[in-house]
């Protein structure tokens, strides 16, 4: 096997980039040149490019790609199509129309049309993915099982329409579902103050540290604690609550997996909610030890629920 990384932002290509690197692995990294990519050595390329890249790829013994990070849609310019990507321009702009899930299974479908085989971050990276049960010092209650129970319906609905992957859920109410912004946004715009929620947080959590700090993170978490704390929530939304995130109904697990890591616990945190619910099997943890850490320090329970849970 030979291995290439597509790579978005985020710090799950660092932690992938990371570990390959631990085992003697230097695989390539290639990102779109619309995304935001903190691993200094990836090659950009353009989506009007991608017929070219694809035989790129393939000239260079590659058989197998990891695609890992968030993606910024870029504008297609059809001005700008190579010829070797011009007889995929239709399939291009169909898939760039759709939904992240189709979307990401039209890329996929034309990578597998060329003898690429995808494989998962959670493949290379097991441990990204939680056992069952509740990790955290703090443990849940009766009515935090019947909002999860709630929270994944509200996410299968969504998963039906290509949407989101996550909600905010309190007693029952739906105070919040993710979009195209995603989880973080969704959940700041929850705020008082939307615009300087997660303005305190410790450099190490800040996308240009990615390269230097990709250890666990516990060791700079004492300077976020140790600030006061603002006002998070809008006082006219109820009290509580829980995150709760998961994969859509159907969802290509190889790709697009949804994530969360010490920023997400820490805007829960802020925001006053009681805890995390994510899909065991479906969610991959970055910095476990960090977001454990996170959490037990603010009161909150991460609760890694099977589907058969209620």
């Amino acid at each position: 096997m030979s291995l290439a990384l597509i790579v978005g932002s985020g710090r799950l290509p660092v932690v992938i980039d990371t570990t390959l690197r631990a085992r003697g692995i230097e695989a390539p990294a290639f990102a779109l040149e619309s995304t935001p990519c903190h691993l200094a050595h990836a090659e950009r390329f353009r989506l009007e490019h991608l017929g070219g890249f694809i035989a790129g790829l393939k000239a260079r013994g590659i058989d197998t790609i990891c695609m890992a990070g968030g993606v910024r849609r870029p504008d297609l310019d059809p001005d700008a199509v190579d010829d070797a990507t011009a007889p995929l321009l239709v399939r291009i702009g169909t898939a760039m129309a759709q939904g992240d899930d189709a979307a990401l299974r039209e890329f996929i479908t034309l990578f597998e049309e060329h003898g690429l085989t995808i494989r998962a971050a959670h493949e290379i990276c097991p441990e990204l993915l939680l056992p069952a049960g509740v990790p955290s010092r703090v443990q849940l209650r009766a009515h935090h099982r019947d909002d999860a129970a709630r929270g994944a319906q509200i996410v299968a609905a969504m998963g039906a329409a290509d949407v989101g992957q996550a909600c905010v859920v309190s007693r029952g109410l739906a105070l919040a579902v993710e979009a195209l912004p995603g989880t973080d946004r969704m959940m700041r715009a929850l705020m008082a103050d939307p615009k300087s929620a997660g303005q305190d947080r410790p450099d190490a959590l800040r996308p240009e540290s990615l390269m230097r700090d990709v250890l666990p993170l516990t060791d700079w978490l004492a300077e976020w604690f140790a600030q006061p704390q603002r006002p998070g929530r809008d006082p006219a939304l109820p009290p509580g609550g829980i995150l709760y995130k998961g994969a859509k109904p159907g969802q290509d697990r190889r790709v697009d997996l949804p994530v969360i890591g010490p920023d997400t616990m820490l805007t829960a945190a802020e925001l006053g909610l009681e805890g995390v619910v994510i899909e065991a099997g479906n969610v991959m943890v970055l910095d476990c030890d960090a977001v454990l850490r996170i959490a037990d320090e603010s009161g909150l329970f991460l609760w890694v629920r099977t589907s058969e849970e209620g």
